[in-house]
């Protein structure tokens, strides 16, 4: 005989009835910060720095110029507007763009390597929050400058040395930076193009380290302090860099040139041959020139640089 069957009894807390599903809410998604939203691909890095770089290099060639006389003759006038209106009469007016063109497509390719370089770097020695300390952005802009002082500053800074001195000097062996680069290669082997390769590396790693470096802890800083990301606070964080790399390495800069004359000489002749003339105060001669150079291109790359990379992302 069958017994009935007594109907299941609701456990504590359930109700009889259609059941209701309660949705589980998704997790949030984690975002890694490992690398920072800043992250630019390779590419872009490459693409904006070049541009940068020839943006800055045809606006504030005269002050180079300048520079670069006033490091060759020591005796001259430190004051860049007059050495450019001397040689503007003596010479006329397109005479202070001797070797602009050479030092446009060095600064396209330096540049472009220089961001590729740092960016490449940078990415790798970021921490998990994204940021970048002031310690590791100077190694990131040291190892940058190294590696475009090889690839692209030594052999055009050489030959846009040569042929600014070679003007000064009234002999004009040099055509023009092609023609100056093949009499060197012809002459003397593809090291003469690298010669004062030490000097330069240097004065690159230096400047790359202070300039890149100064940049980023500006660029941090005025993160902390929510200060709105434009064009502004971009020129401003590059040109007070700009101002720091002058003086914190003109002596390198000093030795690279006079190394790279038309006549050459080693790292240490260079070095021997400033003091003898100059004193150690002569390490820091045409910093004039460079300052009113590198604020400008200090403000002018880095403005640049924040503006491509941004214009080029969002097409990502």
């Amino acid at each position: 005989m069958s017994l009935p069957t007594t109907p299941a009894m609701p456990m504590s807390g359930q109700r009889f009835g259609p059941t209701i599903t309660t949705p589980i809410p998704e997790r949030p998604k984690v975002v890694s910060h490992s690398r920072g939203k800043e992250q630019l691909s390779l590419g872009v890095s490459f693409v904006s720095g070049g541009v940068a770089g020839a943006v800055e290099a045809a606006t504030t060639y005269p002050f180079e110029f300048a520079k670069t006389r006033a490091q060759l003759q020591p005796s001259g006038s430190r004051n860049p507007f007059a050495v450019l209106s001397q040689v503007a009469r003596q010479d006329g007016l397109r005479s202070i763009y001797t070797g602009c063109s050479t030092l446009i497509l060095g600064t396209t390719a330096k540049a472009g390597v220089r961001f590729l370089s740092f960016d490449s770097i940078r990415n790798l020695l970021k921490d998990d929050e994204g940021r970048l300390s002031p310690a590791r952005g100077i190694l990131a802009g040291m190892a940058a400058g190294a590696v475009e002082s090889v690839v692209a500053v030594t052999p055009t800074e050489r030959v846009k040395t040569a042929l600014i001195d070679d003007a000064k000097s009234g002999t004009m062996q040099y055509r023009g930076g092609a023609h100056a680069l093949s009499v060197m290669v012809r002459q003397h082997g593809i090291s003469e193009v690298y010669r004062g390769l030490i000097s330069t590396t240097m004065k690159q790693s230096a400047t790359s380290a202070v300039r890149m470096g100064s940049y980023n802890i500006l660029k941090e800083m005025s993160k902390r302090r929510n200060l709105p990301q434009n064009s502004f606070v971009a020129f401003s964080s590059g040109a007070i860099a700009g101002v720091i790399t002058v003086y914190a390495t003109q002596p390198f800069d000093t030795v690279k040139t006079r190394a790279q004359s038309a006549r050459g000489a080693s790292t240490l002749e260079a070095l021997q041959s400033v003091i003898c003339t100059g004193g150690i105060r002569g390490l820091w001669s045409g910093s004039t020139m460079r300052l009113g150079r590198l604020v400008l291109s200090g403000g002018i790359v880095f403005t640049v640089y924040e503006k491509v990379s941004s214009i080029l992302s969002r097409r990502d």
